[in-house]
């Protein structure tokens, strides 16, 4: 069996795809994976690292403002279905599944046009343009978010599956994600990460914690800046005079964030799908600071519907300072009995089994059309 996996530009379109090919693996051991992707896009680099056969298109999006660039954007567009289809031709798949991103358009539509069985997941509360436009040719659509539902109400084949990214962190491993940070098994921590890419104002407010984190005395903190806000932060924190210095602790990065996340009391973080749904999937209490820089501001609904079921804060980026931040964390690591009743919210919402939904939509789409095929 054949699968192609399309998604691209960042984390939250590339790894619920990994996780969907990592689920259809184990349920179909001889299956050959292609993921198809963009040439400027953050899968270029991370797909390969996964041992799946990559191929690029050069695509971009269009911007929101009138441009001649737009127009190039469009001839891009085709020029991508052109190459998709001959790379589709030439694999054989079974079925496409796309995870959005300006990429998953022309591989999911062109794979519409050939007739082969399309599927694709749609992380967050408000659906993106690219999936809006394959809504018309898909043959099934999987949703993380129960209210993202009426959007694809055309579609009989619509799923309330969760985030597959909830199905990876299952099971996670709490005692390596300690020893991962030098941390003692048990230790209290606020983890704070901004995303795959770091989150300037989450790290401004961070820093802007340090010399309060005294009045927290045996909690650690771990700051994940991203890469490329890792030194500036780095420096500006072992720069402030603070009792609690010895225990804040500035990466760039992090590998293994499903066993950090089984191991951490807190996070701070954007309000991503993909992240939302590691929280959820064990029950993390969190504070969210929706991005206002993203397509239609769908990450503030993600952290709204989650602070509307108890199972987070959320605090708007303009209102995002040292002193809010503190006086969030301050609050719920306090209160154990508060603290619990968020990670019983969070769990309520989690949805661990969503790569298998998935791949069992996925499934049976494929028969369906080999079905009609032989009908």
């Amino acid at each position: 069996m054949r699968v192609v996996l399309t998604g691209g530009g960042t984390g939250g379109h590339i790894y619920p795809a990994l996780a969907i090919g990592k689920e259809w693996k184990a349920r179909h051991p001889d299956t050959e994976l292609l993921y198809i992707g963009g040439r400027r896009g953050m899968e270029s680099r991370i797909v390969p690292q996964h041992g799946i056969a990559f191929e690029a298109l050069d695509i971009t999006g269009f911007r929101r403002s009138l441009s001649w660039e737009n127009v190039r954007t469009v001839i891009r567009f085709w020029q991508a279905v052109r190459r998709s289809k001959e790379l589709l031709r030439r694999f054989r798949p079974d079925a496409v599944v796309g995870t959005g991103g300006y990429v998953c358009g022309p591989v999911v539509y062109a794979a519409h046009k050939l007739g082969i069985p399309t599927l694709i997941h749609e992380q967050n509360v408000v659906p993106g343009l690219t999936n809006k436009f394959l809504s018309r040719y898909v043959d099934a659509v999987a949703v993380s978010f129960r209210d993202s539902l009426p959007f694809f109400s055309r579609i009989p084949d619509s799923v309330y599956a969760g985030n597959p990214c909830a199905t990876a962190v299952v099971g996670a491993d709490a005692a390596r994600g300690f020893a991962s940070l030098g941390l003692p098994k048990g230790t209290p921590f606020v983890l704070t990460v901004g995303g795959s890419g770091g989150a300037r104002a989450i790290n401004e407010a961070a820093v802007g914690m340090v010399p309060m984190l005294d009045r927290l005395p045996g909690a650690h903190f771990v700051f994940v800046t991203g890469e490329r806000f890792h030194e500036e932060t780095r420096d500006r924190v072992r720069g402030l005079e603070s009792a609690a210095s010895g225990r804040v602790h500035v990466l760039p990065y992090i590998h293994n964030m499903p066993e950090v996340l089984a191991a951490a009391s807190l996070v701070v973080s954007r309000a991503g799908a993909s992240l939302i749904a590691e929280f959820t999937s064990v029950g993390m209490p969190s504070i969210l600071v929706p991005s206002p820089n993203v397509t239609n501001n769908h990450q503030e609904p993600n952290a709204r519907s989650l602070a509307d079921a108890g199972a987070a804060v959320m605090i708007l980026e303009r209102e995002l300072t040292g002193e809010s931040l503190f006086a969030a964390v301050s609050s719920i690591m306090k209160d154990e009995k508060r603290r619990a009743s968020m990670a019983e919210a969070a769990r309520k919402l989690g949805m661990p089994d969503a790569a298998k939904t998935i791949a069992e939509q996925l499934e049976r789409i494929i028969e369906k059309r080999k079905k009609k095929t032989a009908g």
